[in-house]
């Protein structure tokens, strides 16, 4: 009994050490990128504005009020009624921009995830296996990296139609190149190592060493590039919004809330102003969050 206390106790003061390394750990990257702590910041206050929309306001972000169309926000001439002004349909923006973030981020969420699901999975398969399959990963990418994103997304849209697992698709058929690429490249350089050489001496499988010793060595780049695509997914999701191939009215979306006041500049610069501002802070914050995730994971960078 008294043996395993002993062990009990050094096993707790051992995850205490752990756990102040990595506090002082954190705090020193917070020191040497503040930029990245600010990304991180803006991107948490997005997603926790649009996911407690319900408590953040009463309004409905669909009904409309044609008595009180074209409000100003607060500040410029509006009310507390209408924090941020109405449209040119009378429904309050301020709604409308959280309801349609939720439906952003979302599907710029999905469309990584999918995108990395899919890209890593064809980048082992075409690095480990090679021959007939590598050729055939790799000239799939070339032919997609040909095409234009939006004219691609405009052509299978025009077909699919504009569900949101059509945009999350078309979305990530844009993105999964970048993943495959990568993977691939650091498969080549890993599998020749002495310890994966040892793995499959000792009679490991081609799944095992995949998942047990090659994955957990990608899992770096990969976080990099899902924290860099993000920025890019939100942007393709809203530009087809904006051009009326992704959500539809009169679900709100950044993009379509951008289409719709892009006729009222001149008398409500509000309509468009406001979900283009929370376009970009979410972009900014993604990509200096992006940034920061590179210099944390890439031991080349750690000590600049």
């Amino acid at each position: 009994m008294a043996g395993r206390r002993a062990s009990e106790s050094a096993r707790a003061r051992d995850r205490g050490g752990r756990l102040r390394r990595g506090g002082r750990g954190l705090r020193r990257f917070a020191r040497q990128n503040p930029l990245a702590v600010v990304g991180g910041l803006i991107l948490l206050s997005a997603v926790l504005a649009c996911a407690l929309a319900p408590v953040l306001t009463p309004s409905d972000p669909i009904k409309t009020g044609f008595s009180g169309r074209l409000r100003p926000p607060v500040g410029v001439g509006g009310t507390w009624a209408h924090l941020m002004g109405t449209d040119n349909l009378g429904r309050d923006i301020w709604a409308r921009v959280l309801y349609g973030g939720r439906v952003s981020l979302a599907l710029a969420t999905g469309a990584v995830l999918l995108a990395a699901g899919a890209g890593v999975a064809l980048g082992l398969l075409s690095g480990y296996t090679g021959g007939r399959a590598d050729d055939l990963v790799m000239r799939l990418a070339d032919i997609q990296l040909a095409f234009p994103v939006i004219m691609l997304a405009i052509a299978i849209i025009a077909v699919v139609g504009t569900s949101e697992l059509a945009i999350i698709g078309v979305l990530a058929l844009s993105g999964w190149v970048l993943y495959a690429r990568t993977v691939r490249a650091n498969l080549l350089s890993i599998r020749s190592l002495e310890y994966v050489e040892a793995a499959r001496a000792l009679g490991a499988g081609g799944l095992r060493i995949i998942v047990r010793h090659i994955l957990p060595n990608t899992t770096a780049p990969i976080l990099v590039i899902g924290s860099a695509q993000f920025a890019t997914m939100v942007l393709l999701e809203t530009g087809l919004s904006f051009l009326g191939l992704g959500i539809q009215a009169p679900r709100p979306s950044w993009g379509n809330m951008m289409a719709e006041g892009r006729d009222y500049l001149s008398n409500a610069w509000w309509l468009a102003t406001i979900p283009g501002a929370a376009i970009s802070l979410v972009v900014l914050g993604a990509n200096l969050f992006g940034d920061g995730l590179r210099d944390l994971l890439d031991p080349r960078l750690r000590h600049r």
